[in-house]
C-alpha cells in the first residue's frame, strides 16, 4: 500500500499540539533558519521542550535542518555548530475524498510543452503522456493488485459483475470544468497501468453518476451496445 496519504495525514496531525504548531509558525515565518535557543525565548517555554517538538516536525518532514556556527568563529575552539531549524521542500496536501491536482498539473504543463514544440494536437500529447504516466505507475507496482494501486492513487476501486468501477475522480474540480480532456486523459492513465501488469482488463469509458468516467473490463468484452 502506498503510505503517501497515510504520511500527509500524520505530518498534519503533529501540527495539532499547540506548542508545536507555534513552534513550526515561528521556524516558517523566520527569514533565517532558527536554533533551539532562538525558539524556546522566543515561546517561552524550556529548551528541552523545545528541541523534543521541533525533532518532531523534522521527523515528520515538516521542517529541515543545518549546522551553523552563529558566532562566526572558525577552526579550534570556535565550538560546535547549532542545529538550526527552517521549512523543509516538502509539500503535503490532504483532501477527502483524495485528489491528485498535483498530477494533473505535472501532465497538462508537459502536454502543453510538448505540443508547443511539435506542433501537434495538446489533446493528444495530454493522453500521450497520461498513458506514460500510467505506465510509470504500473512498473513500479511490482505484484500488487491493481485494485490495490488503484486505490494508492486516489481512484477508489470497486470490483463488480462488470469488472471494476472506480467511485473516485482524482481530478474532479477540473474534470467539472473539462470533463472531455480529463475522461481521454483519466482513460489513456489506467490503460497504461494495466498493459504493463499482463491483465485481463482494458479501460474503457463508461460514465455514470456517483464513479469516475472510465471503468475497468474483461478484455473483449463487448460495450452495452453490442460493439467492441
Amino acid at each position: 500500500m502506498d503510505t503517501s496519504w497515510d504520511a500527509g495525514v500524520q505530518a498534519v496531525a503533529a501540527l495539532d499540539e499547540p506548542t508545536r504548531r507555534r513552534l513550526y509558525e515561528y521556524v516558517v515565518g523566520s527569514p533565517e533558519p532558527v536554533s533551539r535557543d532562538e525558539a524556546a525565548t522566543e515561546l517561552g517555554i524550556p529548551r528541552t521542550t523545545a528541541a523534543f517538538h521541533l525533532d518532531r516536525l523534522t521527523e515528520e518532514g515538516l521542517l529541515d535542518t543545518c549546522y551553523e556556527r552563529r558566532s562566526g568563529r572558525t577552526g579550534p575552539g570556535a565550538g560546535r555548530p547549532a542545529k538550526l531549524y527552517h521549512r523543509s521542500d516538502r509539500e503535503i496536501e490532504i483532501s477527502l475524498p483524495e485528489r491528485q491536482y498535483a498530477v494533473a498539473g505535472r501532465l497538462l504543463a508537459a502536454a502543453v510543452e510538448d505540443a508547443e514544440e511539435t506542433g501537434g494536437s495538446p489533446r493528444e500529447a495530454v493522453n500521450r503522456r497520461a498513458r506514460e504516466y500510467g505506465e510509470t505507475l504500473g512498473r513500479a507496482a511490482g505484484d500488487r493488485p491493481v485494485t490495490e494501486i488503484l486505490a494508492s492513487h486516489g481512484f477508489e476501486p470497486r470490483a463488480d459483475k462488470d469488472g471494476i468501477a472506480l467511485v473516485n475522480c482524482p481530478f474532479q474540480r477540473i474534470a467539472q470544468d473539462q470533463p472531455k480532456l480529463v475522461c481521454g486523459m483519466n482513460l489513456h492513465l489506467l490503460a497504461g497501468i494495466v498493459s504493463t501488469l499482463g491483465l485481463l482488463y482494458e479501460a474503457r469509458l463508461d460514465p455514470g453518476p456517483g464513479r469516475c468516467c472510465v471503468r475497468l473490463v474483461p478484455a473483449g468484452l463487448s460495450s452495452p451496445g453490442g460493439e467492441e
